[in-house]
């Protein structure tokens, strides 16, 4: 004949966990400084965006800041000798900006205000 075990010994830790469970639902629905909240900053204006940019100019890897902030308004103006080989020259319509890059290093060597087909030699090397 089998012997059962008594079912105590797992009843006890599971109706802790669930009293716990409950416990901590209930608080943190009436106690809303229990909650964590997330707030979305503001999005930054498209002369933040540019200014950032012309900041972080020479700095690899900011031309994903560039894509990220103009993705899909960008069209090319040209290509030049600058940066390691070639660089293009992207116009933003909206913004009345043009910025240089280069996709070797996926970096923005230069920015100006206008639409610029040529930047001067010393500013996209």
């Amino acid at each position: 004949m089998l012997k059962i075990k008594s079912l105590s010994p797992l009843l006890a830790p599971l109706a802790l966990a669930g009293a716990i469970s409950i416990g901590d639902i209930a608080a943190h629905s009436f106690v809303p400084q229990l909650q964590n909240t997330v707030t979305a900053s503001a999005e930054p204006t498209a002369q933040e965006k540019i200014d950032l940019i012309a900041k972080n100019k020479g700095q690899i890897g900011n031309g994903d800041q560039l894509r990220r902030y103009f993705f899909g308004d960008l069209e090319p103006l040209a290509v030049q000798p600058g940066g390691a080989g070639m660089v293009v020259n992207l116009y933003n319509k909206a913004n009345d900006v043009t910025f240089s890059y280069c996709a070797t290093y996926d970096v923005v060597v230069a920015v100006k205000k206008g639409r610029v087909p040529v930047f001067p030699a010393n500013e996209v090397k």
